[in-house]
Parts: C-alpha cells; sequence; structure tokens
C-alpha cells in the first residue's frame, strides 16, 4: 500500500504538465495524467471480461511517472492474466476501484502503468488504438472499422508509433531491460527484448 506515490513537489510543474485526470469511484484517489499514452488496448480476453465485469478493460499504457497521485490511498492486489504471470492492479482502499495496473510478464517492472480508461474523468481523451484478444470478444460487441484488432495480440512494430516506440525504449533505458525491435515476431506484451 503506498499513498500518493510519485507526486511532484512544484505544484506549478503539476498544473502545467497536466494532460487530463481522473479517479476512483468514491472520489477518494485522484490523479493526473501528464501526457499521451504510448498505446490504447482494448482487451477483451476472458480474464479481463470477468475481472471487470463488463465485456472488455481499456487499458492506456504509459510510463508510471507521467501519471501523478494527487489523493488518496492505493492498494495493490495480484490477479490472472493469460500469459500466467499475473498482474498487480491498484485499487483504491476505500471503494476498490481498479485503476491501474502493472503486468508482471513485462521488462519494464514499475515503470510502465495500464490505466483504466474508464477512470479518467473523460473517457473520450483516449479511446483504443487496437483491439486485443478479439477471438474471445462477445459476438454482439461490434468493432469499429477504422481501428485495428487482432484475434490475439499484435506485432507492435506495425501498431505503436515511431514516438511511443522511442519512449518505450527510453522506458527500458530506465528499467535497465535491453530494448530491441522484433520485426517478425508477434509480442504478447509491450517488452524491451
Amino acid at each position: 500500500m503506498y499513498q500518493n506515490q510519485n507526486q511532484l513537489t512544484d505544484q506549478k510543474s503539476v498544473e502545467e504538465a497536466a494532460f487530463c485526470e481522473g479517479g476512483c469511484g468514491c472520489g477518494a484517489v485522484r490523479y493526473r495524467v501528464t501526457s499521451e499514452p504510448l498505446i490504447v488496448h482494448a482487451c477483451h480476453c476472458r480474464l479481463c471480461q470477468r475481472q471487470t465485469g463488463s465485456t472488455n478493460a481499456v487499458n492506456a499504457l504509459i510510463e508510471a511517472d507521467r501519471v501523478i497521485v494527487l489523493s488518496g490511498t492505493v492498494e495493490e492486489t495480484l490477479l490472472d492474466t493469460p500469459s500466467g504471470h499475473g498482474q498487480r492492479i491498484a485499487r483504491c482502499t476505500s471503494c476498490k476501484v481498479a485503476l491501474w495496473s502493472n503486468y508482471l510478464i513485462t521488462n519494464q517492472g514499475d515503470h510502465l502503468r495500464f490505466l483504466r480508461v474508464g477512470t479518467l474523468d473523460d473517457p473520450s481523451l483516449m479511446t483504443p488504438d487496437v483491439h486485443i484478444y478479439t477471438g474471445t470478444k462477445q459476438p454482439w460487441y461490434i468493432l469499429a472499422r477504422d481501428v485495428p484488432a487482432a484475434e490475439e495480440f499484435y506485432h507492435r512494430k506495425t501498431t505503436w508509433s515511431e514516438s511511443s516506440l522511442e519512449r518505450l525504449k527510453a522506458l527500458c533505458a530506465m528499467s535497465g531491460a535491453p530494448f530491441k525491435r522484433h520485426p517478425h515476431r508477434a509480442s504478447n506484451r509491450p517488452e524491451c527484448d
């Protein structure tokens, strides 16, 4: 459990860097996002359906230092993932709403968050860039034709923007993991190597 993790000490810097804000259901936890995400996934795997109680989870992948907790206390819960390695989900200690998670299969450790887009004050700011695990999506869920979709996972090099790949490269350097591009391998995770 941690409180106000990654808070910037200079409040003026926080206000100037704001891209958007969000929070939990009861309002105890408030956070600020300081940039656009690397990419936004709409995941239709059966675990995301069960864990969200909905048809899919929408996660914005973003560097952890770009998500600033402004108030409240967050606790972590370990849950399963399709990879079998699990994820640590950060939840409000009061209402238990999931705010973001860190997937344990990635090499970025705590440096990369999968921010739950539904917790943003304006979720329309982060629409899906790709739908994943559509092989298990609900048959009545209609995908937008202009958004890429993958039956399982996608090829990072052809799906991520060049600027996001550069940010991932910097994130890999920060976490000490080597960054390699795999042009012909479908990665099942946004990893460094």
